[in-house]
């Protein structure tokens, strides 16, 4: 059984990698930096006796879902569990950022789950089972002024797992959208984020749930009790003016 990763030389990505290790899945880990990749697949073949693929590749490039997909094609493998977890957020007003770096943000956190997405599909559905988890976001629960792309990302993230979720329950294919806050990544620390008004999460707390849930049967969860009063609660009554204003807040730190 092979689980592609994406986003694996950091944070989330190499948890994930450990935990679908001790499983003891074969693995396609993909990233810019082969070197962290070549690291830790050492490590996690070494330690768990399993394969571990290396794909470097810019996530973030127009057609990288078709590169990495014939790549993977090429080496003769299959995805039967795909963790869509790279992506990458800005902390800025729209007019000061450059546009090619808004634009990758959508390539990176919305083309790229969606085509590798469906570009698994169709062999899972042969098979008749498939794991597809995507990493969405509390900030997808609303609009981020300086966060503008990010959260909006996040929201179609978040959406398209849930119908996603739908169409494929009745096909033996588990979808999964997981709604972290922010944690200690270096996700945040490359988002100029250190000052971010809220407590940072267990990154390790994210993915060992994730997994968990998986065992259920919801399309998405929100990791955290305040979280979840937040997004649930808190938002949908507050009115629009004041929830743009205590998101921009949060954000500037």
């Amino acid at each position: 059984m092979h689980t592609l990763i994406t986003g694996a030389s950091s944070g989330l990505g190499t948890i994930f990698a450990d935990r679908f290790a001790r499983r003891g899945h074969d693995l396609i880990l993909v990233a810019r930096r082969t070197d962290r990749l070549e690291a830790l697949a050492t490590r996690l073949s070494s330690g768990y006796g399993i394969d571990v693929q290396v794909i470097g590749q810019d996530l973030a490039r127009e057609g990288a879902p078709e590169a990495l997909m014939t790549e993977i094609e090429r080496r003769g493998l299959e995805v039967d569990v795909l963790v869509n977890n790279a992506g990458f957020a800005t902390i800025r007003p729209v007019k000061d950022s450059t546009p090619g770096t808004l634009e990758k943000q959508v390539q990176l956190n919305c083309v790229t789950p969606v085509g590798l997405a469906a570009r698994v599909l169709p062999a899972m559905r042969e098979r008749g089972r498939g794991t597809i988890i995507n990493i969405a976001s509390t900030g997808a629960y609303q609009p981020i002024p300086d966060m503008a792309v990010y959260a909006a990302s996040k929201s179609l993230v978040l959406s398209f797992s849930e119908a996603l979720w739908y169409e494929e329950k009745k096909h033996g294919i588990r979808v999964l959208a997981a709604c972290p806050g922010p944690m200690n990544t270096e996700f945040f620390d490359n988002a100029e984020a250190t000052g971010l008004a809220l407590p940072m999460q267990s990154p390790d707390h994210l993915v060992d749930t994730t997994l968990k849930k998986l065992d259920g049967s919801a399309p998405s969860f929100i990791d955290g009790f305040a979280n979840t009063v937040l997004a649930k609660v808190i938002i949908p009554r507050a009115p629009k003016k004041l929830v743009l204003k205590v998101a921009h807040r949060i954000a500037l730190g």
